[in-house]
């Protein structure tokens, strides 16, 4: 038997080197490296691997060979994608999931990934799934599944071809795999699963990325898609090493504060579609609901009167919905002024303050502002810039913005409003929930056909005239 070879990878970036290393030259880390035993391969593994190959298509084959192909022998067409009956799922994958894929879908403990990806399984009765489990019993996952199914009748109907496994060996899951024979697999969580070829415990590091390895390989060969369930880390970033991220073929995040109804689904990478695309879902008790419309959900209807509230027209993706900025600004009650930003970069916050003293003469010097995104979105889109210098201006006069009025623009450190992307959008939604006036940057005009809008389009080139509308 081969003696075991001793490496060192870096926790953060899955950086390899045959010896300890106080700070990783590849992320620039301290105190990142651990030791792990890299063992000889198990026969019994390679077995079942080679047992999972047989039957694939040739193109496959000679892809685990190694041969080499030209690229005008490679066929271009492009597999069917497999509907997951879930419009903001389908949205994010790209137009559903691509046969032989492998996903990653993490986030916080509690926030719903388990609830989202067996509710997902169960509208695929088409399709046979094994749900492989490593926290939950089989009695745990069908008490679930009857909460998220109301009709006991649908649900033994859904159930015919929905294969649970509770196993956490990866060898034992191949030997079922090769027996039941699935078109969908799901692995809850990567993290459980652990092979007989390291001699460390679940969860590591080494054990993270063989499994992954192994996972994708069966995935290439086999066609099968597989969606891989992680947990996420204190700091935020998905637990293992970083080369998990880089051997899966689409990273999705579900995120969300678990003191609001409403989840979010975001593609951080995606080699078949793209990475701007966004679902929404509110949680209920029997389950996520799609969020079709975010807009109206997230507009309170009595904030009318209120000083520090400003609508935005953003765009997170493709999909535009108007959000409620709210501010509150106030004397600081001790020597530093307070910074505080839910939902919004406070660093760009703390830039817009500066243009708004600089630029338009308010001095903010030694008041507290708070900003706060309403419905609990962390929303990157640069053209929440006028709603938040709105919703300050608005708090520390004490006046209110007349209703009906919303806005969409970038702010230059000059105090500029930059044209946006994406304006046509922007506009279409507000004049679809009702609003009258929409503040735009100038530069937006050129090409804009103004007559086909009811809603009436407010040109500013500066912040000054922008707070001028809006406050006269």
């Amino acid at each position: 038997m081969a003696k075991d070879k001793i490496m060192y990878v870096c926790s953060n970036c899955g950086q390899e080197s045959a010896k300890w290393i106080g700070k990783c030259p590849a992320c620039g880390q301290w105190n990142t490296f651990q030791e792990i035993k890299v063992a000889s391969s198990s026969p019994k593994l390679g077995e079942v691997r080679r047992g999972l190959n047989n039957g694939t298509s040739a193109q496959s084959s000679a892809l685990s060979a190694g041969k080499v192909l030209r690229l005008s022998d490679i066929s271009s067409h492009d597999d069917p994608r497999i509907d997951m009956h879930d419009e903001e799922l389908n949205r994010v994958l790209g137009g559903g999931l691509v046969p032989g894929s492998i996903v990653l879908l993490g986030g916080e403990p509690g926030i719903g990934k388990s609830t989202l990806s067996l509710q997902t399984m169960l509208n695929l009765p088409e399709k046979k799934v094994l749900y492989v489990s490593g926290e939950e019993s089989a009695h745990q996952l069908k008490m679930r599944a009857e909460r998220l199914v109301a009709q006991r009748s649908t649900l033994n109907a859904q159930l015919e071809n929905f294969l649970i496994l509770t196993e956490n060996s990866l060898e034992a899951i191949f030997e079922h795999i090769k027996e039941v024979q699935p078109e969908l697999v799901v692995v809850d969580s990567i993290q459980t699963i652990a092979t007989e070829d390291v001699e460390s415990s679940a969860g590591s590091i080494a054990q993270v990325r063989e499994c992954a390895s192994a996972l994708l390989r069966f995935a290439k060969t086999s066609g099968v898609p597989v969606i891989l369930i992680g947990h996420i880390t204190k700091e935020g970033t998905l637990a293992g090493p970083k080369i998990l991220e880089h051997i899966v073929d689409t990273v999705i995040q579900f995120e969300g504060d678990q003191h609001y109804m409403y989840r979010i689904l975001r593609s951080i990478k995606n080699r078949f579609g793209s990475t701007f695309e966004l679902g929404i879902y509110e949680m209920q008790q029997t389950g996520l609901r799609q969020v079709s419309n975010p807009s109206e959900l997230l507009l309170t209807e009595d904030h009318e009167g209120l000083s520090g509230v400003a609508i935005s027209s953003a765009i997170e993706g493709v999909r535009p919905f108007l959000l409620e900025t709210q501010a509150l600004v106030s004397s600081a009650a001790y020597g530093t002024p307070q910074r505080s930003a839910t939902g919004f970069d406070q660093r760009r916050l703390n830039m817009l303050l500066a243009v708004l003293e600089k630029r338009v003469g308010f001095k903010l010097m030694q008041k507290d502002v708070f900003l706060n995104i309403a419905g609990g979105l962390r929303v990157t889109d640069m053209a929440m810039d006028l709603s938040v210098i709105a919703a300050v201006l608005s708090s520390n006069v004490d006046t209110p913005v007349e209703p009906g009025w919303c806005m969409a623009g970038e702010v230059g450190l000059s105090g500029e409003v930059r044209p946006v992307a994406r304006i046509e959008q922007r506009i279409s939604e507000a004049e679809k929930l009702g609003f009258s006036h929409i503040i735009i940057p100038k530069y937006n005009l050129s090409g804009l056909n103004r007559k086909k809008y009811n809603i009436e389009l407010v040109p500013v080139r500066k912040v000054e005239e922008a707070l001028r509308a809006l406050f006269g």
